[in-house]
């Protein structure tokens, strides 16, 4: 179902000029997005409002990075870099506006969870019925029996669009996302976008909703609000992931996706090798896999060699990934308006060697070391999981694509909300305080 093509933006009324993001890198993954996909970019994602001087820009929060108009003193100042990776917005103001009404929904559902398929009915219900939006909805999920065989939902489910993962391309299609279920559903809305995405309302109904702000007792007036555009935003920051295997094998096409999932368009040809791209949101996780030897694998930051990697693996992550598999391995909590790419270790051999946080647009390159006695094994969100050799390598650097997260409250206290909620963070019995002795006469 061919739809008109809305430009999303992230800012206040006056949004910056697409000039102010004209830097090497994002050109060259626009460039490649447009050839993957076979048509234009649909929308585009600001994340700093149009620079002017420095009399008009007021600091007034502490959790993004410095300003690029940053004076140092009467004379000083930053110099203006065409290669800059992203500017950021002060988290206070980032708001979601829509330059025409959205029509089009996506609604992913948990699968395989009979609680719900309450709320899936009735959000769809109010969707399609009240709002006259077009939904779209993964094909397996109407395959459920409890979907399929009831007669009342059947009108309903005449008017939804389906797709199939992998092999229906719907990033041109879709104006906003709502999830139903817990952390991994917003996960998978993510890796369904290679590119620019809609932004995504997450309603929490799964076992650990660190991701998902939203209950869904009140869901009619919530997502009425995010229709009108009012709603603050939270941009998390994506990997954009580059594997290069030696030797690439033959792989079979359906319908322009292959075996693995990576749309055929990414597959760079080069002499003897294969290349896949990734948007990851969380992590990139390399491991020993089965083998029963430490991993050794080497660490390049912009070309340099950092360090080598003895033991179980290493954690390449977001700051949303910093609360999931890196927390549990000993990382801090990171924020994630803070623009930053986190590498922690898995069970180092080493009792100095400590997760440390590198600044947003730094190239990491990962490849085992020449000496490594055994392969790793990478995957990206949980995902994709394959087997890393000799010679192959793993470039990893910040997106230009972040996902556009839409908050309850605002950035802020959603975090320290769900640090309290989900993870009990700094919960402990209270100190008791001194009893007042009465005076003595």
């Amino acid at each position: 179902m061919e739809m008109n093509r809305e430009k999303l933006c992230t800012s206040k009324a006056d949004v910056s000029s697409e000039s102010a993001y004209h830097c090497s890198t994002c050109h060259d993954d626009e460039e490649w997005s447009n050839t993957s996909r076979g048509r234009a970019k649909s929308r585009s994602l600001s994340a700093s409002p149009a620079l002017g001087s420095t009399k008009e820009f007021r600091r007034t929060r502490s959790l993004h990075g410095p300003c690029p108009v940053t004076t140092f003193g009467p004379k000083a100042c930053m110099l203006q870099n065409p290669k800059t990776i992203m500017h950021i917005q002060d988290p206070a103001s980032q708001r979601l506006t829509w330059n025409k009404p959205p029509k089009s929904v996506l609604v992913i559902k948990k699968i395989r969870d009979a609680s719900l398929l309450q709320p899936f009915k009735e959000l769809c219900v109010y969707l399609t019925e009240e709002n006259n939006m077009i939904v779209y909805v993964e094909k397996k999920v109407l395959e459920d029996p409890a979907i399929a065989n009831d007669e009342n939902f059947g009108p309903v489910k005449k008017k939804f669009c389906t797709f199939r993962e992998d092999y229906d391309d719907i990033s041109n299609q879709i104006d906003f996302i709502i999830c139903l279920g817990g952390d991994g559903t917003l996960l998978y809305a993510s890796s369904l976008f290679q590119g620019s995405v809609p932004p995504v309302m997450a309603f929490h109904l799964g076992s650990l909703g660190f991701l998902t702000p939203f209950n869904f007792e009140n869901f009619q007036s919530q997502v009425t609000q995010v229709i009108e555009g009012n709603a603050a935003l939270v941009l998390r920051s994506r990997l954009k992931v580059k594997v290069v295997k030696e030797h690439r094998e033959k792989m079979t096409v359906q319908n322009g996706i292959e075996e693995n999932g990576v749309v055929s368009t990414n597959l760079e040809k080069e002499v003897g090798k294969q290349v896949m791209q990734y948007q990851v949101l969380n992590e990139v996780v390399v491991d020993r896999g089965p083998s029963s030897y430490l991993s050794n694998v080497d660490v390049f930051l912009d070309g340099h060699l950092i360090t080598t990697v003895q033991g179980d693996g290493v954690i390449v992550s977001t700051p949303t990934g910093s609360t999931a598999y890196a927390a549990a391995a000993g990382a801090s909590m990171i924020h994630p308006n803070v623009p930053a790419i986190m590498i922690t270790p898995i069970c180092p051999h080493s009792l100095s060697f400590r997760p440390i946080v590198v600044p947003a647009g730094v190239e990491l390159k990962i490849m085992l070391s020449p000496d490594a006695r055994n392969t790793a094994w990478v995957s990206f969100d949980g995902r994709k999981r394959q087997e890393i050799c000799h010679g192959d390598s793993i470039s990893i650097t910040t997106s230009c694509y972040p996902l556009p997260s839409i908050c309850f409250r605002d950035p802020v206290s959603d975090w320290f909300e769900s640090l309290a909620e989900c993870l009990h963070w700094n919960v402990r019995k209270k100190q008791n305080n001194f009893a007042v002795e009465e005076e003595e006469f």
